[in-house]
């Protein structure tokens, strides 16, 4: 007896204490330009501090071309780069994929994803860059509360369009 119910209590002690997700909408406009490229863009977490505490998503070209495989541009992603992404192995799963077309991509985050699930309660900042070949370089910052609900955005002017979020307890 004594031995179930100290399985069936430790079992309790594993779930988490709280459940979180946010909601993010990243806007890729379409630009007239005679060279067009799809933009590689990275989304992650930062605290207060402006460290990188979660890598949420990289988008970048994953063929081989007679240029290179798209890793070697990684580090036009300036900001991300020099915070997680050289100290990153690419590709990881459920973080890296192939870059998105212009258009509206919905993405969702919970307490399940392996880096977010490990952040207390608080407040944080979400931040996309975006940088393209023949083009520019954008990073937007969106604060949101982790573990509370509220909702922000941001508008990009050249390589983002509308970035938001909205965060439920």
């Amino acid at each position: 007896m004594r031995v179930q119910l100290t399985i069936a209590l430790s079992g309790l002690l594993a779930l988490p204490a709280y459940s979180a997700e946010i909601d993010v909408n990243v806007q890729i406009p379409q630009l007239n330009v005679a060279e067009y490229h799809r933009p590689y863009v990275a989304i992650w977490v930062e605290g207060a501090d402006q460290k990188a505490l979660a890598n949420l998503a990289v988008w970048y070209q994953q063929k081989s071309t007679s240029e290179g495989h798209g890793t070697k541009w990684l580090p036009d992603l300036r900001q991300w780069w020099r915070r997680s992404g050289r100290t990153l192995k690419v590709p990881v799963d459920g973080v890296t994929g192939p870059t998105r077309p212009v258009g509206t991509h919905a993405l969702k985050f919970d307490a399940k994803h392996p880096e977010l699930g490990k952040l207390p309660p608080g407040d944080y900042t979400l931040v996309v860059e975006a940088a393209r070949e023949v083009g520019g370089r954008e990073l937007v910052k969106v604060p949101f509360k982790w573990g509370g609900a509220g909702s922000g955005k941001a508008q990009g002017a050249s390589e983002l369009g509308l970035v938001s979020v909205a965060s439920k307890p």
